[in-house]
């Protein structure tokens, strides 16, 4: 029996750091690369800004990864915080609650996120990125609850196999084949147009963050899960320089997984398919294997402040940045003089680097407030 008391567990710098680098592109990250794009025609800006877009179907492009990467990050830190909470003398009673009340509140979000509350019933849309985060990580939280770190792996492989048989061999679609994956005759879509009321996202044929689809992006939050797990164990006694390598790894692995199955379950970032799950988990354990070695490992954490900011307030930025601050207003307001004196070839890259440090200041004023949305 170990009669020394058990370590705190540390907070991942890393974890708020790659948050907030995944929010960056949505809060205007995107528009700085398509103002250097615009500006110089340098092959490698209208590459990355190419990147900047979501993939009509299948395929993938670096935008495809915000929301797994995301959902993955709510997944590594599952750990830490439940640990947290036992420790504070938390019951698993209490924990169940929470994680409940948090689903609940990150769905009731994005609903109102999407404007359910204020549209006709036809108009509404009530599935939603929120919701999907929520509810995936609802899931992957009482797995991780009630099994042990084999079980966590059984039902990551189970969801997403089960996810692949039943979207290529279950009986056919009406009107289509069976293991047909075109936006009309996938089972997702029809489940989505069976079961869900008000609109969907994708012309009324198909919900982006559906029922069906929902299984396997619990497998996401899973991967994140683990991911954590192996971070915050200290019973392998794996120096945390050779974790960061092992995570960069098991990146590797996961990425040619996900190129192997995407052979005949395409990778999908509308349909979730088990490949996507791969080959986004594999690039986001790699992105959190390097930002781990960076900024928890060699303790180069400085450089990584401007992305902290965003990642301690990112379903904040979220939710504030379309539906409650017009940050185009708030720069021209604050900046336009300035944009309108500058040399005209130049106002757009001006215009967007003035729009992100408005979205910028704003968290930061959060952060010296220490105001932060906890969900």
């Amino acid at each position: 029996m170990n009669n020394q008391p058990e370590r705190k567990p540390e907070r991942l710098h890393s974890l708020d750091a790659l948050r907030g680098f995944d929010m960056l592109w949505i809060t205007g990250g995107q528009k700085v690369v398509y103002a250097l794009a615009t500006l110089t025609g340098w092959p490698f800006f209208e590459w990355l800004n190419n990147q900047m877009k979501h993939v009509e179907w299948n395929g993938f492009a670096f935008y495809d990864m915000i929301f797994p990467l995301f959902l993955f990050l709510a997944g590594v830190s599952m750990p830490y915080s439940f640990s947290k909470r036992l420790q504070n003398g938390s019951s698993r009673k209490s924990i169940y609650l929470h994680a409940l009340k948090r689903m609940l509140l990150l769905v009731v979000l994005g609903m109102l996120y999407n404007g359910v509350f204020t549209s006709e019933i036809d108009h509404m849309r009530f599935a939603s990125v929120l919701g999907r985060i929520g509810v995936a990580w609802f899931i992957a939280a009482m797995i991780y609850l009630n099994s042990s770190l084999r079980g966590q792996v059984i039902w990551l492989f189970s969801l997403l196999i089960g996810y692949c048989l039943l979207m290529l061999y279950v009986p056919p679609v009406p009107g289509h084949g069976a293991g047909v994956l075109t936006p009309e005759g996938n089972l997702s879509g029809f489940l989505d147009r069976l079961l869900l009321p008000g609109r969907l996202y994708m012309d009324n044929i198909l919900e982006a963050e559906g029922i069906l689809s929902t299984i396997p992006a619990v497998g996401t939050a899973l991967m994140g899960v683990l991911a954590g797990r192996f971070l915050k164990s200290e019973k392998q006694q794996i120096k945390p320089i050779r974790k960061s390598f092992w995570l960069m790894a098991a990146g590797g692995v996961s990425i040619g997984g996900g190129l192997l199955w995407g052979i005949f379950f395409p990778i999908n970032k509308i349909l979730w398919t088990s490949s996507f799950v791969l080959y986004a988990g594999g690039i986001s354990l790699i992105l959190l294997g390097l930002f781990y070695l960076i900024i928890d490992v060699l303790g180069y954490k400085k450089w990584s402040f401007f992305f902290v900011v965003i990642g301690l307030n990112s379903i904040t930025i979220y939710l504030v940045q379309h539906k409650i601050i017009d940050f185009h207003k708030v720069r021209e307001l604050l900046f336009g003089a300035i944009i309108a004196i500058t040399p005209e070839v130049i106002q757009p890259i001006v215009s967007a680097l003035f729009y992100l440090l408005c979205v910028w200041g704003f968290l930061y004023f959060l952060y010296k407030k220490k105001i932060f949305l906890k969900v």
